[in-house]
C-alpha cells in the first residue's frame, strides 16, 4: 500500500493506491478481467500461441484462444475518491510462474479467476496465495454454455481455507468485476486488522 502523492502538503488527503493481483489458469478471463474494469487503457503483453508452445500450453476447452500474456497485464481503478487500485494480471501457463514472485511483491490480496469447466487450472494459483498468505477470493467466471454451479460447491472443490470467499461474476461486465474487486479489498482488510492484533494481542 503506498500514497500515490507522498509529498500532498499537510492537511491534504494522500490518495491510496492498492496492488491487487488477478491470477488463475489458462484462458480462464484474466485478461478480460482487467481490460473490463481498468479505467485507463490496460497494458497488455500479449503474444500469439505458437505451433512451437502448442505443445507447453494446455489448449483444452480454450481451442478459440489465439494469444497468451507472457508478462502481465496492467489497469487501474479507482474505487473511490482517494483509494485506487492497480491491478497486476498473472501469465496463466506455468513456465511463466517464476515472474509471480515479482509481481506479488506489495501486494494487498489477490482475485484466482476459475471456469467450472476446467477448475484444475486455478489449483496451483490457490495454493501459491494461501502458502503466502496472501489474502485471495475466487471468482468463478460464467462462462457461456457452462454449467452453473453454487459458491459452497466451489469452495469444497478447492478445499479452501475457511472463510476464503468464493464469488460468481462474468469477467467481460465492468460492474461485476468490480463488485469482485470490493469484495476483495474488505476481506483482505478484514484478514491483515485480524493479522495485526494477533501480533500485538
Amino acid at each position: 500500500m503506498v500514497p500515490e502523492h507522498p509529498d500532498a502538503p499537510a492537511g491534504e488527503t494522500t490518495a491510496l493506491a492498492l496492488k491487487i493481483l488477478v491470477a488463475g489458469g489458462f484462458g480462464v478471463g484474466k485478461t478480460t478481467l482487467v481490460g473490463a474494469v481498468s479505467e485507463i487503457r490496460p497494458l497488455r503483453t500479449e503474444e500469439m500461441l505458437s505451433e512451437a508452445g502448442r505443445t507447453l500450453d494446455d489448449t483444452d476447452g480454450v481451442d478459440h484462444k489465439v494469444t497468451t500474456t507472457v508478462a502481465m497485464d496492467f489497469g487501474r481503478i479507482t474505487i473511490r475518491s482517494g483509494l485506487s487500485l492497480y491491478l497486476f494480471g498473472t501469465p496463466g501457463q506455468d513456465r511463466f510462474w517464476f515472474l509471480w514472485d515479482e509481481l506479488a511483491q506489495g501486494a494487498l490480496g489477490a482475485v484466482v479467476l476459475a471456469d467450472t469447466r476446467r477448475l484444475e487450472g486455478c489449483f496451483p494459483a490457490v495454493d501459491y496465495f494461501e502458502h503466502r498468505k496472501i489474502p485471495f477470493v475466487v471468482a468463478v467466471n460464467c462462462f457461456s454454455g457452462a454449467r452453473r454451479h453454487d459458491a459452497r460447491d466451489v469452495c469444497r472443490a478447492l478445499d479452501l481455507d475457511p472463510g476464503t470467499p468464493v464469488v460468481l461474476c462474468d469477467a467481460r461486465e465492468r460492474a461485476s468485476g468490480k463488485e469482485v474487486l470490493i469484495q476483495l479489498v474488505e476481506y483482505a482488510g478484514r484478514m491483515h486488522t485480524a493479522r495485526l492484533l494477533d501480533s500485538v494481542g
